[in-house]
């Protein structure tokens, strides 16, 4: 493995190890998404009242909105262990087989990327979501057979940052389908207080929101922005965050103020000063600004139009009159050449 490959996983490594440290363990503890809590809490209580398997569960959102955390949670809370693995992973029918025959009673069998399963690794698993068995060919040719192999009563959870990608079948088999939302910044302020205590680093609530306030409404940036923050306090503040400490970390990472971070940047500039505002293709967006025009939809445009800077029209991505005023771009610039793929 090239050298910049060995150290860019590892960073990735540590990001995960860090993210981990300051995922909530118990369902009273994650914040935000009070309806789809309580849809789960009634569901975990049920199970355990019941002493069955909790129902399956399909979580489906933008990234780092905390999907893994919930499944993590509903395991803590069911008592069970938590088996984990990805679609990208699971290549051939034996890694599932390997993985569901030791299954135990109950315990919770957690999907990430589930729209990423190949097509035979999904048919497989029809049946053990369902009837809870496995289909499995015994021999070739004239002679093969189709044995059914029980497995213990278990909980799926997938997730998926596409769910328009799911298959109808795969979709009906699971109990619940909820949907995680972008937090206000009043929730991702208390989870940036919440873990700068886990960390032993002192906060003012000010600096909490500021982080909070530039942080996309996801948990996952706020805590990596927290991090970074931290080391900025620490070598430049005394080591105590408040609202000039944080302003001034952020601004030197180049986040502004609504977190638009580079590629935010450049896809609206893209939209707004070669194109007029708009409409324009995506994969004219991605071929302009040497992106994956499927990263832009799922990772960036969901944002933009959360902060009303950007429509999604049958004729392409339109910018709004509230992009132009926050770009500062002239609206002389609307007679820009307009492309369509």
């Amino acid at each position: 493995m090239p050298e910049r490959d060995i150290v860019s996983a590892s960073l990735r490594d540590e990001e995960r190890q860090f993210e981990a440290a300051l995922r909530p363990q118990r369902l009273a503890d994650f914040a935000g998404q009070p309806k789809l809590k309580e849809i789960l809490a009634i569901a975990i209580e049920a199970a355990k009242q019941r002493g069955e398997a909790m129902d399956h569960v399909l979580l489906y959102g933008p990234p780092g909105l905390g999907k893994t955390t919930l499944a993590g949670i509903i395991a803590s809370e069911l008592g069970v262990n938590l088996q984990q693995t990805s679609g990208p992973v699971l290549q051939k029918k034996l890694d599932l087989v390997g993985i569901l025959s030791n299954l135990q009673e109950r315990e919770v069998f957690f999907i990430d990327e589930i729209h990423r399963l190949l097509p035979d690794v999904e048919e497989m698993i029809y049946s053990a979501l369902e009837d809870f068995r496995m289909d499995i060919l015994v021999g070739t040719g004239p002679g093969a057979r189709t044995v059914a192999m029980p497995i213990k009563r278990f909980t799926a959870i997938g997730a998926t940052t596409r769910q328009g990608l799911i298959s109808a079948p795969l979709r009906g088999r699971f109990g619940l389908v909820l949907r995680l939302n972008h937090y206000d910044m009043v929730e991702l302020a208390r989870i940036v207080l919440r873990s700068a205590r886990l960390l032993d680093a002192a906060i003012d609530p000010d600096g909490a929101e500021e982080i909070a306030r530039r942080s996309r409404g996801t948990p996952r940036i706020a805590n990596r922005l927290l991090r970074r923050v931290r080391d900025y306090a620490q070598v430049r503040a005394s080591g105590h965050i408040d609202l000039e400490v944080a302003r001034a970390a952020l601004d030197l990472l180049e986040v502004d103020p609504y977190g638009l971070d580079e590629i935010d940047q450049k896809i609206m500039r893209t939209l707004l000063e070669k194109h007029g505002g708009g409409p324009v293709g995506i994969n004219t967006i991605a071929a302009s600004i040497d992106e994956e025009s499927d990263t832009i939809e799922e990772v960036y445009e969901p944002y933009l139009m959360q902060l009303g800077f950007l429509d999604r029209t049958p004729r392409g991505r339109v910018a709004t009159e509230r992009a132009f005023d926050y770009f500062k771009v002239p609206r002389r610039m609307r007679g820009a050449q307009n492309t369509l793929f």
